[in-house]
């Protein structure tokens, strides 16, 4: 089916609009932007610059995606959003573009949920099936894995990672990265556990959960260093089959983690 644009919209020639795209009143669409079918759009929206956008997104009213990086390093080069399938997206959401100091592409998942004046700095890369309440704030170059919530008014500071299933407090400040399953709060950031009716949810078992305790434990309430909880996180796994891709998750983000973990 035709699109449907509303007369007030302005769409730049070279915009490839999909099939049964709805556009509201008074959007911008750019010349170098891409809309995958059944997306609908709201009014008073901007759209430009190198953006994709998939099938099936409900964007709301007054956003901006595409828009150039806020980084002073920033010269004009050619970078990216790319914003993938099913997302909600709400009112007074900014999404910028990458940048070449990164693989210069901002990148936003499948599934997400993500609230009113959520702000997703240059290089930022979301997963799937997030969750980012209303008035988060994502500096440059932050990862959120699958399945993680961010609550409302909370800040993570420029390449700090969230891992996957982890919760975050609203009004959390994140200076440090915070590993897969836990739940955080405070400003800075600190440690309260792992999201265990998050996981419930999910589908993971007693057992799982109970082997993502014991790693959670490993971490933080052993006086390990962070080499030994990944070593003993590791063997574990070794020894826990049914568990042992939750535990090498978590394995995986200690040994990558950028910033050093909260504590």
């Amino acid at each position: 089916m035709a699109a449907h644009i509303h007369p007030t919209a302005l769409i730049e020639e070279g915009a490839h609009i999909g099939n049964d795209v709805v556009i509201g009143a008074y959007t911008l669409i750019g010349a170098n932007v891409s809309i995958g079918d059944r997306t609908h759009i709201g009014a008073h929206n901007v759209i430009e610059g190198d953006t994709r956008i998939g099938a099936d997104n409900q964007i709301g009213h007054h956003v901006v995606l595409g828009s150039a990086p806020q980084d002073k390093k920033y010269a004009g080069e050619p970078t990216r959003l790319v914003i993938g399938d099913r997302n909600l997206i709400r009112e007074f959401c900014s999404f910028h573009r990458g940048t070449t100091q990164d693989q210069g592409v901002t990148v936003v998942g499948n599934d997400n949920w993500i609230m009113g004046y959520v702000h997703l700095a240059h290089d930022c890369v979301i997963g799937d099936h997030t969750i980012l309440a209303s008035n988060a704030q994502l500096a440059g170059h932050v990862e959120v894995g699958d399945w993680a919530i961010i609550g409302g008014m909370a800040g993570a500071h420029q390449f700090v990672k969230v891992g996957a299933h982890a919760m975050v407090g609203g009004g959390t400040i994140m200076l440090k990265d915070v590993p897969p399953f836990v739940l955080s709060s405070g400003n800075p950031a600190t440690a309260f556990g792992i999201n265990s009716e998050g996981l419930k949810r999910r589908g993971f078992t007693s057992e799982q959960i109970m082997s993502i305790k014991r790693a959670y434990k490993a971490i933080y309430r052993q006086d390990l260093t962070t080499e030994q909880a990944i070593a003993a996180i590791n063997s574990a796994a070794a020894d826990e089959p049914n568990n042992a891709a939750a535990l090498h998750l978590m394995s995986a983000f200690l040994t990558q983690a950028t910033r050093g973990i909260i504590r």
